[in-house]
Formats: structure tokens, sequence, C-alpha cells
């Protein structure tokens, strides 16, 4: 039957533009893995410039995707299921931007749309690193573009296509009518997604997810290339840079749930919520680490252990969030698409990867066998990272019992399965005292030195700078809980803790830094914590 007022062409050229995409990305993943191999020959030229053309073939290629994308749903075109499910003739033109990544294959672009711009930037800045990391950068955008392709292979299907026209997802009556369209409309979007933060959150928090890849793919590179100290300088920048992004998205999405759903509140017990949390936890624990590495040679496995493990669990943070498994628990997960494979594979690629890469290189990363002192900064920093890769193991533990509850209902159909009755009162239970030792580290640890080696003459001032933020901290307490009426002991505590840190990094600008804002830096940070 030939339909009247469809557009075909958008779709067909969108569908040859997914696969040059995927094409490309593979191109360029075999070109920059061949030129980090021959880094000391006189084809290592070549091999990288064939990287450069493919990785940039393949941007331009995903550009105009989610130009024609747009151009779909800007146009009302209802003939594709992307843009019936998703726009209405009433819908302003500024939500056409949530509903563009609403959908999976809409935020699988936007993602790739952020590493394709880190791309070019490595591409520009990273200098003798550009091959190694954009080899691990392509090849995580040969995964994201396969998940958009659509292919067929029989029964078998490799990705979900936003092209896919309705009357193909669907077996209705009325595509029976060669003129269908002139009978239908679009559903719309979501009056809780037609809100200002929908807007600026998702394209955020997806160049945050974006950014980790980065330390991810220097780490790689540092154990590749056996280089343990050179890649920490570059590694540690864009770290800075990714935590800062990842956690300005969370904190929009926070602010986004307590303004537009029902409970007033932030999604604390979400699972989807908490698994984008985790990555930046133990981001922040590598910033530490790494920073240790760089100024006393210390933890370096540490440093590399956290940027694999960051990009990791941003992977299984997009499993659980796109398989459908967290469905009955969650209320801000995708509906399943039958990819819960190719995410499988996804990140059991790159697990293996890091984990390879690690064990073949782990006997040449240079280990100080001199302890640090505990009086040290760097102690105190390092046992910081260990306590905040606790608090991850625990949110992560109790967010993957869906997962685990899956697996053993495949050895045994009659298991019940595992439930948190109260999630808030389980996360508060353990992480409030993570917050409790974590506010009174970040206060006392900015007066320590590294490498401390009088620490006779400097525990004096020590115990002055300290004893000031306790007392600034009891004064403040008494205030704030008298203004929040509070009761609860365990509030006492984390308030103590939250003001203690304040006055302490207050103080330490005002002693310390004084004006000097590469030192001020860990202070603010502190602040914000």
């Amino acid at each position: 039957m030939e339909y009247i007022g469809e557009h075909l062409l958008p779709g067909q050229i969108g569908h040859l533009l997914v696969v040059l995409s995927f094409v490309a990305t593979l191109l360029a993943t075999v070109a920059y893995f061949a030129a980090t191999q021959r880094r000391a020959t006189s084809e290592y030229e070549g091999w990288r410039n064939i990287g450069r053309f493919s990785f940039l073939l393949h941007g331009l290629a995903t550009f105009g995707v989610i130009g024609v994308l747009f151009f779909i749903l800007v146009s009302k075109y209802y003939e594709y299921q992307y843009a019936w499910a998703n726009v209405s003739d009433d819908l302003p033109f500024q939500y056409t931007f949530s509903a563009f990544w609403k959908e999976q294959q809409g935020s699988f672009l936007l993602w790739s749309f952020w590493h394709i711009f880190l791309g070019v930037v490595l591409m520009l800045r990273s200098g003798k690193w550009e091959a190694p990391v954009l080899a691990v950068v392509s090849l995580a955008e040969a995964f994201i573009a396969s998940m958009i392709l659509g292919l067929y292979f029989g029964d078998a299907r490799l990705g979900a296509s936003p092209f896919d026209l309705l009357r193909d997802t669907m077996d209705a009556p009325i595509f029976k009518q060669a003129d269908y369209l002139s009978q239908i409309t679009g559903n719309g979007l979501n009056p809780l997604l037609q809100n200002y933060w929908m807007t600026i959150h998702p394209p955020t928090l997806f160049l945050g997810f974006a950014s980790t890849i980065v330390p991810f793919a220097f780490a790689i590179a540092g154990l590749w290339l056996k280089e343990h100290k050179e890649w920490l300088k570059p590694a540690l920048s864009w770290s800075l840079f990714s935590g800062a992004i990842l956690g300005l998205g969370i904190l929009m999405g926070g602010a986004w749930a307590y303004e537009a759903l029902s409970f007033g509140g932030y999604w604390a017990w979400d699972p989807v919520e908490n698994t984008s949390l985790v990555p930046w936890i133990t981001l922040v624990a590598g910033i530490h680490t790494n920073l240790i590495a760089r100024a006393t040679g210390h933890s370096i496995k540490s440093t590399y252990g956290f940027y694999l493990v960051t990009f990791i669990l941003i992977l299984y943070s997009t499993y659980l969030t796109r398989s459908g498994i967290l469905g009955d628990t969650s209320a801000h997960a995708f509906t399943e698409m039958g990819l819960g494979l190719q995410l499988v594979l996804f990140i059991g690629t790159f697990s293996l990867l890091a984990l390879g890469v690690f064990l073949a290189a782990q006997r040449t990363v240079p280990v100080i066998q001199e302890e640090e002192s505990a009086r040290s900064r760097e102690f105190w920093m390092f046992i910081g990272a260990l306590v905040l890769l606790f608090s991850a193991v625990l949110i992560t533990g109790a967010t993957s019992l869906p997962v685990w509850n899956k697996i053993v209902h495949v050895f045994n159909p009659d298991y019940v399965g595992a439930a948190l009755k109260d999630p808030v009162e389980h996360h508060n239970r353990y992480q409030l005292w993570i917050a409790v030792f974590m506010g009174i580290l970040t206060g006392i640890a900015q007066f320590m030195r590294y490498n401390e080696r009088n620490w006779e003459g400097w525990a004096r001032k020590f115990t002055a700078h300290v004893g000031i933020a306790a007392g600034g901290a009891v004064l403040l307490t008494m205030l704030n809980a008298m203004w929040l009426e509070m009761r609860a002991w365990q509030l006492f505590a984390l308030l103590f803790t939250a003001m203690f840190t304040l006055v302490a990094n207050a103080d330490y600008l005002v002693t310390v830094a004084r004006g000097n804002l590469k030192m001020a830096g860990s202070a603010v940070s502190h602040f914000g914590f």
C-alpha cells in the first residue's frame, strides 16, 4: 500500500548516517590502536591521521543523526514512532529538547555528542596521549553507536533505531488506510518533563557521564604505555572538570525533583539517582589519590583503580537505568527496549579491558615502600578515599538488589527476592555516619602537610586551628538546632560536623590560602561538600 503524506526521506538519511557513524568509529578505534602500537615508528603519523579523519567523520555523521531526529520532532512527523510518542501539536518548542532526550535513543545520542566534543578537545590538546586516549573513546563510541543501529539479523536486533516508522512498530487497523496520518496526532510529553530543569539538567548530567571516560582513558593509556607518573597531570585536570560537571548535573536533577514532583523532596531513595551518585563518589576519591600521587608518589595504583572503576560504574548505572531491571523499584528508569545484552557486553568489554591492562602492567607501577606518616596529609586523604569507597560499595549493594534477585531467580525459580523495606532509613543509617567522618576529615586534613617531618613544631598551630573550628562549630550548631527545632541526636552529630567543616575551611582560606586561588580550591570544594 502507498501511504499518503509520509515523509520517508529524513528517516532514510538518518539510517544511513547511523551506519556511517558506527563504521567510522570502528575505523577510528583500529587506527588509533595501530598508531599507539607504532608510536616510535614512521608509521605513527599515518595511522594517527586515519584515526583523526575517521573520528571526525563519525562526529559529523552523529551530528547529522541528531539534526535529522530533531527535524522530525520539530516538524511533527507522526509517521515516526519517536515523534508520535514524544511530541504533540501543542507542545511548546523549548520542550522539544526534553522530548529529544526522553527516550533511550536520544539520550545515547546526547552521550555520544559529548564524547565527540571532548574527543575533538583531546585531539587538539592531549599531544602524545591523543592516540591511546582516543582509541578508548572511539571504542566506547562504537558501543554507543551500536545502540541506535536498529539492524535485524533474523529474529535478532542490534540496537533500537530512532527512525522506526509507527506502522512498523505496532499492528493496528488504522494502518490499513492510506491516509492514516490525517487521523492521528502525537501523544505529547509528560507534564512533569515540561519543566525548564529538563532542558538543562540532562545535557549537563550527560556531559558529566561522558567526561568520566577521559580519566579512564588516561589511566588505560598510562598502563598501556607504562608511563605511570606522566599521565597523572592531564588526568587530574580532566577529573576535576568531570567531578564538577557531574556533581552539578546531579544537583540539577535534585532541584527538578524538589520542584516538579508531588512529594516535594529529593530522590535520595531512588535507585537510578543513587547509581548516578556512586560514580561521582569514586571519582572524588580518585581526585584525592591523584593529588597524593603527584605530591608524594604514593597511591598511584589506587588512582588507577578509582578512575577505572568510575567509568565502569557509569556503564553499570546505564545498564540499571536502561535494561528495565529497575522498573518495579525506580520512578526514573527507562522502559526496556531489548538492549540489555548489548549493555552487558558494553560493561563486560570495558571491565575486561581495564582489568587486563592493569594486571599486565601493575608490576611496573612504582611503589614507595616507606609507609606514610599518620600525621601527614596524604595518610588522611587516603583514609578519606577509602571511606568514600566504602560509601559507594554500600549504596551500590543496596541498589543492586534487583540484579541479585534476577540472577538468583535463574537458578532458583522459587526465590522470592530481597528488598529494602525502607530505603531512606537504610541509607541514612550508614551514610549519615560516613558524612560525619568526612566532615571532620575535610576540616582537620586541610591543616596537615604532605610528607610531615616536623610534627612537634607544627602540633601547637594545628591544635589551635582545630580548637577554633570546634568552638565555632558548637556555637553554629546550637543556633541552627534552635532554628531547625532539631531533636534527634544523630542529626546534632551531622550538623556539628558540617559546621566544623565550614569554620575550619573558612579559617584555612583566611590564614593559609590568603587569596591564593590554587590553594583555595580545596577549601571551596569542601564548603560545597
